[in-house]
């Protein structure tokens, strides 16, 4: 009798509990204090926030206010959008990984009219170069941009990069310029705070490196292939990564990882001002596509290969202590086998834990993301455009940033 007692009561609890939820009213964003406001505000996602822009007159005021911006400087990590780049270079597009879909970039008008392509890219800012050989720094999201002084450099440009100064509220950046031919490198920085370019850096090879006793990356190897071609270890890149590199922090220092051109990767320390060429990862007769990312905060490869009659796509990783390769995530055979005889050119992008991954041919094309940390490949949907399939050569992840400044 008393355990029915005690279930009634509990009822009449409930239901009075709900008459009270009901009989108070609706909480209000306008009882926030702006200051409040605006943290609340600066922890969505950026494109819940951009469409709620048009709410009120009062949010849409916050996106320009600098109590806000300074508020979003405050979060550490935001979902990477991937800036896509077409056959006909168009960067109009961007997969937005907070959503899992594809957007239109809307930026100001004439923004995609300018003879331009993106190079680089570094948190809330994507670097491009000018048919002309110039170089301009924008902010996606704003579509607000830069153009930088020309930079004097008369050696041809293997590299381009950015990084942000640490503590500096996304308000302050470089660009560094890797120029020369192997083994003579120099580097070149823009400061956004001096607007200008510093002096040339004159980059020696570290001692021990092994490529002293290989064939050097800037030489040319022909071989045959397993069809009878003649093939070149010389790199055939789109226009998008010709000069495409990353840039990691390693023990304080700054390092710039770039492919020469047949295929090795070269590390490029601006703090010690030296350079050491990776081993192969594959034998250089081999045929194989190859990019550099950074992932996890470290330099890693992607590499798309065949052998025995299938396709594999795998990451790897260097080991300093072994100096060799070790495997980091492999894409599983079934998806991958797909990719056997396209001869597919990969070109990729890092972000956090991912990896986008484009890979395309002249009768293919498939985007595709890895989660390197749980292994786990996901072959995205295709981008529609005016009922016609897009076919996206490469992609430059950055993070939304209404606060990063040009």
């Amino acid at each position: 009798m008393e355990k029915n007692t005690s279930v009634v009561h509990g009822r009449i609890k409930k239901r009075k509990t709900l008459e009270e939820a009901h009989s108070n009213p609706p909480f209000s964003f306008d009882e926030l204090s702006q200051d409040l406001l605006e943290i609340v505000l600066s922890w969505l996602p950026a494109s819940s926030f951009l469409r709620l822009r048009s709410v009120c007159k009062r949010w849409s005021s916050v996106s320009v206010s600098p109590t806000f911006k300074i508020a979003c400087s405050q979060i550490p990590f935001r979902d990477p959008w991937f800036l896509m780049v077409d056959h006909e270079l168009n960067q109009s597009v961007i997969f937005d990984t907070s959503e899992g879909n594809w957007k239109n970039l809307i930026c100001p008008a004439g923004f995609n009219q300018v003879k331009r392509i993106a190079i680089s890219s570094c948190d809330g800012l994507v670097c491009f170069r000018h048919t002309s050989g110039g170089f301009e720094v924008c902010n996606p999201v704003t579509g607000i941009c830069r153009k930088l002084p020309l930079p004097d450099f008369a050696q041809p440009l293997h590299a381009v990069s950015m990084s942000f100064d640490k503590d500096s509220s996304f308000s302050s950046y470089r660009v560094v310029l890797v120029s020369g031919e192997l083994p003579n490198l120099s580097f070149r920085m823009f400061s956004s705070d001096k607007n200008k370019w510093e002096e040339e850096v004159m980059l020696i090879r570290q001692a021990g490196d092994s490529s002293e006793t290989d064939i050097s990356g800037g030489e040319t190897v022909y071989f045959l292939s397993k069809s009878g071609e003649v093939v070149a270890t010389n790199m055939l890149r789109s226009p998008s990564k010709e000069f495409s590199s990353v840039l990691a922090i390693e023990n304080g220092e700054e390092i710039v990882y770039f492919l020469s051109q047949s295929g090795t990767v070269i590390a490029c320390n601006l703090n010690k001002r030296n350079f050491y060429e990776h081993p192969r990862l594959l034998p250089i007769y081999s045929e194989y596509s190859i990019d550099v990312v950074v992932c996890k905060g470290e330099m890693m490869v992607v590499v798309l290969s065949e052998f025995l009659e299938t396709a594999s796509l795998r990451v790897w990783r260097f080991s300093k202590g072994s100096k060799s390769w070790l495997q980091v995530a492999a894409m599983p055979p079934s998806m991958s086998h797909e990719f056997y005889g396209r001869k597919a050119d990969i070109n990729c992008a890092g972000c956090g834990d991912m990896i986008f991954v484009c890979l395309n041919s002249i009768n293919f094309s498939s985007c595709v993301i890895c989660n390197v940390v749980e292994n786990v490949w996901k072959e995205l949907p295709k981008c529609v455009v005016n009922g016609k399939a897009k076919e996206f050569v490469s992609a430059f992840s950055f993070e939304p940033r209404l606060e990063a400044i040009v």
